[in-house]
């Protein structure tokens, strides 16, 4: 049983930094500053930046020791969230992207709302 459930929560991680990967090239697409850098061709971690402007900073990272979001203004730590809480945190910031994601039909561009 434990070797199956190391195996899902490594298949889990490198979904999960795969998602982070995409993530960051959609938020540099659409003029954010973001990154996410990992270790090695397995996928096991990762570290997920992007800077909302004004000096605010998300940081999210994914390990086989833990997932963890951070967010902060001014370099002081606003909010610290671990495991399952990360994972919706995150998944909300995804969710407002989603929202503002420009649309190029043609010569018109509309943007989804």
């Amino acid at each position: 049983m434990f070797i199956r459930l190391a195996q899902q929560h490594r298949l889990f991680v490198q979904e999960l930094v795969m998602n982070l990967q995409a993530l960051a090239i959609v938020l540099e697409r659409q003029g954010y500053t973001a990154s996410c850098y990992t270790c090695g061709n397995q996928r096991n971690s990762a570290s997920f930046m992007v800077s909302l402007g004004e000096n605010h900073l998300i940081r999210f990272l994914v390990s086989d020791y833990g997932i963890t979001w951070t967010e902060m203004r001014d370099d002081h730590e606003l909010m610290k969230l671990e495991g399952a809480e990360a994972i919706s945190q995150l998944k909300e910031l995804s969710n407002l992207i989603k929202e503002f994601i420009p649309i190029h039909i043609g010569k018109k561009t509309l943007v989804k709302r």
